[in-house]
């Protein structure tokens, strides 16, 4: 007998936090074995910048259908379906005998995570009605999130170590299986009748154009940057997103309503949020590769020298909504980005020979100021809203977050490309990309520190309104 949606809500909320912390743990895990990765299927640079990019990109550009996807056709069968197609795209990832198939299955992998990690959060809101109860349930869930995302380079760099890369993506099979036997059991099918339809060009034209702008940034380094191929894959990301605007301009229900950016406060928290995914994931991207080999560590060795990052964000994450309900959106995260921007600019510094007593504190002061901003930046996003679009704005808030990631990724590695190809050492490319980092992130709090400030909520739209959730319809499965 399968239990009901509405009952046995510890059991629910266990599943819904284990899935979503193996999508999240899949996000830092890979990160402790590139190295290993670069070594065995004999790739570059631009190989490792794909391998993170392809899986990051899907589900920037996915996330947001993905949620509506689970409304319309059912939070539970929507969750499933992306924990098998998560499950087999990581056993695909394991047996990749080449860096191609190796990208095709992280796609496939984001494809899964962009349904599995939307339908987990959809299954809470409709099994938490009471808003005290439901804010409680979703902090459970973030908090497995921060722990996916501390576990990642410690376990990756163990699994690495005793068994070498394909042992990272073997460790989602049986965490795949417990969801798919407990879902099975435990979930109800729940679904919203009236969630819109899903805007299929908007989507499609986004992953095209960002797509390309990512083919032209990531290659752009090895076949030059006037080739004919990058200079049309520039041309094709402008042409693709300049459609993507004008069509959901005039959507009825677009994935990005445009409207939302006429207020100040949401257009300015999701810029903010750009440079964050750019500067924390483009940075982070780096950092076991400058262990291993600028300072010459071994992988196990490297993923717990990452550690003070992730380990700060885990920890300092969960005062940030309070410090910014306290003291305001714009002098916490201003505060957050500047502390992280002046911890990347000290790691521009770090060379061979600097002991790591003297590395640890710049990666955790760069964690410490990133956690500073993401609770507040998505706070502000959705205080710009109306009340009725605070999930809508959330994903949003998420969905440039991942957008950074992917430019972050992208921009970043060309740096370093272009440093090694006049003739400068890796260390040296390295010191470049976390400088930048730096730059970037410091030019976002003068951005915030200026504009972030509070904005009158806008108006609520129409009944019919993408965001609008009607009682839920609860059936058995």
């Amino acid at each position: 007998m399968v239990v009901d949606v509405r009952s046995n809500r510890a059991a629910l909320l266990t599943v819904a936090c284990l899935g979503q912390f193996m999508v999240l743990l899949d996000s830092t895990i890979v990160g402790a074995a590139l190295p290993d990765m670069q070594q065995r299927l004999h790739t570059q640079l631009t190989g490792l910048q794909w391998i993170v990019d392809a899986y990051v990109l899907l589900v920037a550009m996915l996330l947001l259908s993905g949620g509506v996807f689970a409304d319309r056709f059912g939070r539970k069968r929507v969750f499933l379906a992306g924990v098998v197609v998560f499950t087999l795209a990581s056993v695909l990832c394991s047996a990749a005998p080449s860096i191609g198939w190796l990208v095709t299955g992280r796609v496939v992998q984001g494809i899964g995570a962009a349904a599995l990690s939307p339908a987990s959060l959809a299954l809470l809101v409709a099994a938490y009605p009471v808003s005290q109860e439901r804010v409680k349930a979703i902090g459970t869930w973030a908090g497995f999130s921060g722990i996916g995302l501390a576990a990642g380079p410690l376990a990756g760099g163990v699994l690495v170590e005793a068994f070498g890369w394909p042992a990272i993506f073997l460790v989602n099979v049986p965490i795949g299986a417990v969801l798919l036997l407990a879902g099975l059991w435990i979930l109800g099918e729940s679904r919203n009748p009236g969630a819109p339809a899903i805007d299929v060009p908007g989507t499609v034209l986004s992953v095209l154009g960002v797509g390309a702008l990512t083919y032209a940034l990531i290659e752009g380094g090895s076949r030059g940057w006037t080739s004919p191929v990058i200079l049309g894959g520039f041309a094709a990301a402008v042409v693709l997103l300049a459609v993507f605007v004008v069509v959901e301009g005039r959507g009825s229900t677009p994935m990005l309503p445009p409207r939302l950016f006429r207020q100040r406060l949401f257009t300015v928290s999701n810029t903010a949020m750009v440079v964050v995914g750019f500067s924390l994931m483009g940075s982070a991207f780096f950092f076991s590769q400058f262990f291993v080999y600028v300072q010459g560590s071994s992988i196990l060795r490297a993923g717990l020298q990452t550690l003070p990052t992730t380990l700060a964000m885990v920890v300092v994450s969960p005062f940030a909504g309070r410090l910014a309900a306290r003291y305001g959106f714009r002098i916490v995260v201003t505060t957050g980005l500047t502390l992280a921007g002046l911890g990347l600019l000290t790691l521009g510094r770090v060379h061979e020979h600097t002991p790591y007593l003297n590395v640890w504190w710049r990666l955790a002061i760069v964690g410490l100021g990133f956690a500073l901003t993401m609770s507040p930046l998505t706070g502000a996003a959705i205080q710009a809203v109306s009340r009725q679009e605070g999930g809508l704005a959330s994903g949003i808030s998420s969905t440039t977050r991942q957008i950074g990631a992917v430019l972050g990724v992208a921009v970043l590695g060309a740096v370093v490309h272009s440093r090694e190809s006049g003739g400068a050492s890796l260390e040296a490319g390295l010191n470049s990309a976390f400088v930048a980092a730096g730059a970037v992130t410091l030019a976002g709090a003068v951005f915030t520190g200026l504009w972030l400030v509070r904005s009158r909520p806008a108006e609520a739209p129409a009944p019919r309104a993408r965001h609008t959730e009607p009682p839920t319809v609860t059936t058995p499965s």
